[in-house]
């Protein structure tokens, strides 16, 4: 049966038979994207990316699943469910970067599968596929889960609730009570994510539909949603954990608003008053976080919803009116989306923030897209002017460094905008045209999708358009994991960390902030010791009642250095110089570079390849470091290795580690580095 708006109704939605194709086939996409760009590498980035990953592995290393750690100190900024899915993963898949991505990737995939259920109740079949393409291959949430950030699962169970919400109120749900669990359910979830925000959410855009449908006061409202029993329900999900922090991190109440150095009130205060009203106000301390300019937040969803944002002024011609299950779904998919980005406009805020309401922006979009009309073929020919654009971009990036030299790292080719870094693709002002020779196989790559895209925007319209956009982004965001790859040393410590598995054992020290260098101590699984980082977010933990210590001075570090005891440092490079002031260039021995980062040790290598520092600035470089070579490769049962070098490649022999091979030749064994794009791969060879 089927209302005026065209949805399915009853539990219609869900007929397998009917309806499993579509859902498929978003999975599919879902599926090719996050699972295909799970794998690794790029490894982990430094910053909040290992960072969280290393407290999971804390956890299912301790057993201690109640209060997260970092380097041995409290880290009571986020609530659990940042945690509990990667320690999880870790436990089945074992400790891998990719099985951190795991749960993100299959919540990427649950989120576009229930936004397609959604609009398939509320719109129909074709709305609902296109609604679910929408959130599936979308710039913003792909780029949002490359870092190990818990919003995709906040925003799946924000959407979640708010169709709870409205399934609870429809009056031909046939199950109203089960729907005001699954809401309460929700809520519950959301607070062990996010916290308060996971119940705000879709609470304010609940009160505000009821508000302008004139049901906020109305008996029949309050008795479908059972409010009490569903607080009861969310309690039962969020409380225990809650209680259990407070009781094992007291003291339990203070409810001061104010805090600095060396203060310390508890985790209900700093999880409570800190985190939430706060930050909100811009007034928590350690204040370790920027904002977005506001114009950039909400300009910036016409990026983020891209392809699909050319359809935005489709959405003005649709209508609002709640007197259909469709017209009910749209003016509370606008009371969603609508609240949250005024929320975050009055808020301290980044642009992740607003992911939450991308469910909803989606609904609308795939409703105005299964409409079709005059706004739908303008936003096609937008897409197909764009995504051409873009294509002669990528193309005459990669005909002006074809041939050019790529020597070391893509760091060394790298300007440094360090202003630009609040932003999320602030990084892209460090790109120079000779970094562009890094990327010449993710730019012919993303060329072949953006003209994949011109074409059949030009071609074609409807629903074979939107598949040609979505086939374009799934290649697009392909191409941006192989770039990543080749941002591996430049955003990730992991080649730092795989040279110190290799070394002598000694302890380690960390110049300056701990998620500068987080992917080294998880994928060394080590703690360290912190040279001038007492700041930041290890800062309030670091006076709570038997903190490790952890943090030490610079005259400290003086005399842990001088001693007969092995230690490594690892620092920026233009960090270097200043510790060598302090005690002596002589003093130094690099183990390690990579990326603009070193690792140093206070005595000599037992490896003719080592040097103090100082030798090595006298030593000409004669002879690089590296050189790299191309294979060309094909999927049958043999290979055939062509090297650039011209060494005569005889044999390959996998070694145990998973990145590192050993190509034999006359020369004898060399170490070599590969990275496997698909169409070629790209061989490193240490010289």
């Amino acid at each position: 049966m089927a209302n005026s708006g065209g949805a399915v109704s009853g539990a219609g939605f869900l007929d397998t038979r009917k309806n499993g194709y579509l859902y498929l086939a978003v999975l599919l996409f879902a599926g090719a994207i996050y699972l295909g760009c799970a794998i690794s590498p790029p490894s982990l980035m430094d910053d909040s990316d290992a960072a969280i990953a290393r407290v999971a592995r804390t956890m299912l290393a301790t057993g201690d699943w109640v209060t997260p750690r970092l380097d041995g100190v409290i880290y009571l900024e986020k609530p659990p469910l940042y945690f509990w899915p990667i320690a999880v993963s870790f436990k089945i898949f074992g400790v891998h970067d990719w099985a951190a991505r795991i749960p993100f990737a299959l919540s990427v995939m649950a989120l576009a599968w229930l936004t397609a259920a959604m609009g398939v109740w509320a719109f129909g079949k074709r709305a609902g596929f296109y609604a679910g393409l929408c959130v599936a291959t979308c710039i913003g949430l792909f780029l949002f889960t490359r870092i190990l950030i818990p919003d995709v699962m906040l925003t799946f169970t924000v959407a979640l609730a708010v169709w709870a919400f409205l399934r609870a109120l429809d009056e031909e749900e046939r199950h109203p009570r089960l729907w005001s669990g699954v809401l309460a359910a929700s809520l519950g979830t959301g607070l062990l994510i996010k916290s308060l925000v996971g119940v705000l959410f879709p609470l304010a855009a609940g009160v505000i539909y009821l508000f302008l449908t004139h049901q906020l006061f109305t008996a029949r409202t309050w008795k479908r949603l059972h409010p009490f029993s569903g607080a009861l329900i969310a309690l039962l999900i969020a409380a225990p954990w809650h209680i259990l922090a407070a009781l094992r991190n007291p003291p339990i109440f203070y409810f001061g608003l104010h805090s600095g150095p060396g203060q310390y009130h508890g985790f209900l205060w700093f999880f409570f008053i800190n985190e939430q009203l706060l930050r909100f106000l811009n007034l928590r301390y350690p204040r370790d976080y920027d904002t977005v300019p506001r114009l950039y937040f909400w300009l910036f969803h016409f990026l983020w919803l891209f392809p699909w944002s050319v359809y935005f002024p489709a959405i003005a011609k649709l209508s609002f009116k709640p007197l259909d299950r469709a017209g009910k779904m749209r003016l509370l998919a606008l009371c969603w989306a609508g609240f949250l980005l005024v929320f975050f406009t009055f808020s301290t805020t980044q642009e992740y923030y607003s992911m939450p309401c991308y469910p909803a922006l989606a609904l609308l979009l795939g409703s105005a897209m299964a409409a079709g009309g005059k706004w739908i073929r303008w936003g096609t020919y937008v897409l197909c002017g764009v995504a051409a654009a873009a294509a002669v971009v990528t193309l005459t990036l990669f005909f002006l460094v074809r041939h050019m030299p790529a020597p070391g790292d893509i760091s060394t080719a790298l300007s440094h905008h360090p202003a630009a870094y609040k932003l999320s693709l602030g990084h892209m002002e460090d790109l120079t045209i000779d970094s562009f020779a890094y990327l010449r196989v993710p730019l012919l790559i993303a060329a072949a999708a953006f003209l994949i895209g011109a074409f059949g925007a030009f071609r074609s319209a409807g629903l074979r358009a939107f598949l040609a956009a979505a086939f374009m982004m799934v290649l697009f965001f392909h191409a941006a994991r192989l770039a990543m790859v080749v941002f591996d040393p430049y955003l990730s410590s992991r080649p730092l960390a795989e040279a110190l598995l290799r070394a002598p054992e000694g302890k380690l020290i960390v110049a300056r902030h701990y998620y500068g260098f987080s992917s080294l101590l998880f994928y060394t699984d080590r703690t360290a010791l912190i040279l001038n980082g007492r700041i930041f977010n290890l800062e309030y933990g670091s006076y709570a009642p038997g903190a490790p210590t952890v943090f030490i001075d610079d005259a400290q570090f003086k005399e842990l250095w001088l001693q007969p005891e092995r230690y490594y440092v690892v620092a920026l490079d233009a960090a270097v110089p200043a510790l060598e002031n302090q005690v002596g260039r002589d003093q130094f021995t690099v183990l390690a570079s990579s990326g603009g980062k070193s690792i140093l040790t206070n005595h000599p290598l037992a490896v003719s390849a080592s040097s103090s520092r100082a030798e090595q600035r006298q030593r000409p470089e004669t002879i690089p470091d590296q050189f790299e070579a191309e294979m060309a490769f094909w999927l049958t049962s043999r290979f055939v290795a062509c090297v650039a070098s011209g060494l005569p490649v005889e044999e390959i022999e996998n070694s145990n580690s998973n990145s590192w091979w050993f190509f034999r030749t006359a020369r004898g064994r060399i170490p070599a580095l590969i990275t496997y794009t698909g169409i070629s791969l790209t061989l490193r060879v240490r010289a």
